[in-house]
């Protein structure tokens, strides 16, 4: 299902170095799927607001796009063992995901068939699932167990009790949920995800920080706040000096996955003129990323050198310290640049050899409100078991995103800034319309091209 528009985006660029321009000089070759994704011209008409703030819209999403789309849904640490259970639940659906004795997991509707309490309410380990209502109960492959006073309920013995399933398939480390049988594999559905990540060894990673916050927008404007550079100037400006903001590649692969490469080690074309030298653009990388760089580093840019062969030299060295392997083949942008893919509809690995940071959103009981996460995703040394697991920390609604992220979260906390102020506009505007970028933004139309295809499903009616 890709775009049926497939004319190349002819519009001038932004002034400075592009991204291919950058990975061509990189000390190290870039891989070459990364220079060949394409920025198709998938048009310019506005979105309405009615997207993000119509309770009608926002159910046509529930009824007809989720039960049809893999969902990120777990961690394969998080199922370590039979009987290691996860609740999942989105969009009016509730799962618990269960290791299963033979290894595989298995994603049971988490609602007990009796008198539909939920069996789960929470994470845990169990011999067997019993409802805390009246105690009937199923064995951890779904299969009905127990059902108290059995004499009662003779009406039921040509019944199938069994727990109904949704599908469950896995990548990488992730595993994945859909509730409606049919459709893509998920394989199909991924496209060149699983290409593109290959070595990058995303199956030997492990959760080192996994944080969430209930934020008052919907889920679809809080997911694009991630989708586009083009904020940058505005929203962080303190991240310019080492920042190529409009110079990010942008690139679709199928209907739905997307890819924004920023590059770092560069000054933004925004600051053209400012005059900033190699170190200077280096000390503001040290101070302001945190996600590639530790507290309070030092690195001196050698007469000649870049700020981006010198950071990459350094995390290449410290890289292959924490993954117990050598990486001296790691291009710099693999090293420092924000690789940031996203899969239809809410999920954002990004790639790389840095620590890996996840976004997953969900929307959260109505169309106003998002639940968004934040992985952070260590490699494991080879050869060294697996750290424990480490659990959600849910932030209360006063809680920045700093106090449990540093530095990456004082950036997510200037995004949030935006958040409640967008939805609020969106029900005040006059116009009814957003205007998009058409190449910064292109991940935002495309994403919601891909939706309107699930939307216009001709068995539940047309999309207006």
């Amino acid at each position: 299902m890709v775009a049926n528009n497939t004319k190349e985006l002819s519009a001038a660029r932004a002034p400075g170095v592009s991204w291919d321009e950058l990975a061509e000089a990189d000390s190290r070759p870039v891989p070459e799927y990364l220079k060949q994704g394409s920025c198709p011209d998938l048009g310019s008409e506005p979105l309405s607001t009615e997207r993000y703030t119509s309770p009608e819209f926002f159910q046509r999403e529930n009824d007809r796009m989720w039960p049809r789309v893999w969902q990120f849904a777990a961690r394969e640490e998080e199922l370590r063992n039979p009987g290691d259970v996860v609740v999942y639940e989105n969009a009016g659906r509730s799962y618990a995901l269960t290791r299963q004795q033979d290894g595989s997991v298995r994603a049971f509707f988490n609602v007990c068939l009796h008198r539909g309490r939920k069996l789960r309410t929470a994470d845990g380990k169990v011999g067997e699932f019993r409802c805390p209502y009246h105690g009937w109960t199923w064995n951890i492959d779904g299969s009905l167990k127990t059902i108290p006073s059995r004499w009662d309920f003779k009406h039921l013995d040509d019944e199938p009790l069994n727990l109904p399933e949704a599908e469950v398939a896995s990548w990488g480390g992730f595993i994945f949920v859909r509730e409606e049988q049919g459709g893509p594999s998920l394989k199909e559905f991924l496209g060149e995800l699983p290409l593109h990540f290959e070595r990058w060894l995303p199956e030997r990673r492990y959760t080192t920080a996994w944080v969430a916050k209930v934020v008052p927008a919907n889920w679809k404007a809080t997911a694009e706040a991630f989708m586009e550079a083009y904020h940058v100037i505005a929203t962080h400006p303190q991240i310019m000096p080492f920042t190529g903001d409009a110079n990010s590649k942008y690139s679709l692969h199928g209907d739905n996955v997307n890819l924004a490469i920023t590059p770092f080690g560069t000054t933004s074309p925004h600051l053209h003129g400012a005059g900033l030298d190699e170190q200077a653009i280096m000390d503001a990388f040290l101070r302001y990323n945190g996600r590639v760089v530790p507290k309070d580093s030092t690195i001196e840019v050698p007469a000649g050198v870049t700020a981006r062969r010198a950071m990459g030299d350094f995390n290449r060295r410290r890289f292959s310290e924490m993954a117990g392997m050598d990486l001296d083949h790691a291009s710099d942008a693999e090293v420092q640049d924000a690789f940031t893919y996203n899969v239809f509809p809410n999920f954002s690995p990004w790639g790389g050899f840095s620590p890996a940071v996840v976004y997953r959103w969900r929307p959260w009981q109505d169309q106003d409100h998002t639940l968004m996460e934040v992985r952070i995703l260590g490699l494991v040394p080879e050869g060294e078991p697996l750290p424990d697991v480490v659990r959600m920390q849910m932030l209360e609604p006063h809680q920045n995103w700093a106090e449990a992220l540093g530095v990456l979260g004082s950036i997510i906390d200037q995004d949030m800034g935006n958040l409640p102020h967008v939805q609020a506009g969106m029900k005040l505007s006059k116009t009814k319309k957003l205007q998009l970028a058409n190449s910064q933004e292109v991940r935002i139309r495309h994403f919601h091209q891909t939706l309107d295809k699930y939307l216009a499903d001709p068995g539940h009616g047309e999309v207006e």
